[in-house]
């Protein structure tokens, strides 16, 4: 049997979102697990220390790479390091136990004003996680005012997308827009200024340049077949979303690979044939409760899914169904 569920031990960098209910919705944990989205390793670090004889870390960043060669040291051969994206994960290892993910942004990328994925600090507009291929200052420079206004309305729902697309073109006009500072003060000329406790302006708008630089909506659907290529029948697959459409996509993708499910839209209810790939017993996200909301604020729009892979063989997931936002024309 697994050792009990704990959380990782106080040196990691960061605790996770919602790690205990992950943990005690996957028990017993046991067997080889994948962490596609390895981050600073705290889920990776939990899977360890509550009974998973493996776990392999996925990461496009090289830089959690390096950081994950330094603490996981002390677990020797247990934890593998992949550097890959997560939609290849099935490249990497088959028939397996369990396999987490953790989507969105993580705190060390968001904390390192370089890196270009924050409007807090003044650093060059990146947002690249694989640090490799164009940057947001590349798409923000050289996109046409309704591709733009498209990523910014699709990706970030943000409803002010059109107005910020023309600033953005009336800018860059002038000169290159290549600071996040720079293009967070050209979002927040076009918006109210926020109320107390409201979000920044620039909030959703950097949200969804960073989805669309890193593809992060095509990833999620490639990686949600990919874990289902990869989990062994009674394999378990939890996933973690800060976003709404991911949220939607996640909930709509295993209701369609479910036992009843249709095809993941009320306005095209037809039922699945049989077999399901997934068994989906707690249709519900769960969400944190009291006591983390008021440790960590971050959880607050924080959402789990879980489900337990079937015998049934693996099949590609209609991204329309699922709702994946579609842009009119590819980049």
């Amino acid at each position: 049997m697994a050792a009990a569920a704990q959380a990782p031990d106080s040196s990691a960098p960061h605790i996770p979102v919602l790690l205990r209910p992950l943990l005690e919705a996957v028990a017993p944990i046991e067997g080889v697990w994948i962490d596609g989205t390895l981050g600073a390793g705290g889920y990776a670090r939990a899977l360890l220390e509550a009974g998973a004889q493996t776990v392999i870390g996925v990461d496009r960043d090289p830089l959690a790479l390096e950081m994950a060669a330094l603490w996981g040291a002390a677990y020797g051969d247990r934890l593998v390091l992949v550097q890959d994206t997560f939609s290849n994960m099935d490249a990497h290892a088959s028939e397996v136990d369990g396999v987490v993910l953790d989507l969105g942004v993580s705190s060390m990328q968001l904390d390192r004003a370089e890196r270009g994925f924050s409007f807090m600090k003044d650093g060059p507009l990146d947002m690249r996680m694989s640090q490799q291929g164009p940057s947001a200052a590349d798409l923000v420079n050289t996109a046409d005012e309704g591709e733009l206004a498209d990523i910014l309305y699709l990706y970030g729902e943000e409803r002010a997308s059109r107005r910020i697309a023309r600033a953005i073109l009336r800018e860059r006009a002038s000169g290159d827009i290549d600071t996040t500072l720079h293009l967070a003060r050209i979002i927040e000329s076009c918006l109210p200024r926020p109320k107390p406790g409201q979000v920044h302006p620039a909030t959703r708008s950097f949200q969804a340049l960073r989805i669309a630089v890193n593809d992060e909506f095509g990833e999620l659907v490639a990686g949600l077949e990919a874990a289902e290529r990869a989990l062994k029948p009674g394999g378990k697959l939890a996933v973690v979303t800060f976003h709404s459409i991911e949220d939607r996509m996640v909930k709509r993708f295993l209701q369609a690979k479910s036992a009843g499910g249709g095809g993941g839209s009320r306005h095209a209810p037809a039922m699945r044939p049989e077999p399901a790939e997934f068994d989906v017993s707690q249709r519900k996200a769960i969400g944190p409760d009291k006591t983390e909301l008021a440790e960590n604020p971050r959880s607050r729009s924080a959402k789990l899914r879980v489900a337990i892979r079937t015998d049934a063989a693996a099949t590609p997931a209609d991204r329309k169904a699922i709702g994946m936002p579609l842009l009119k024309g590819k980049r």
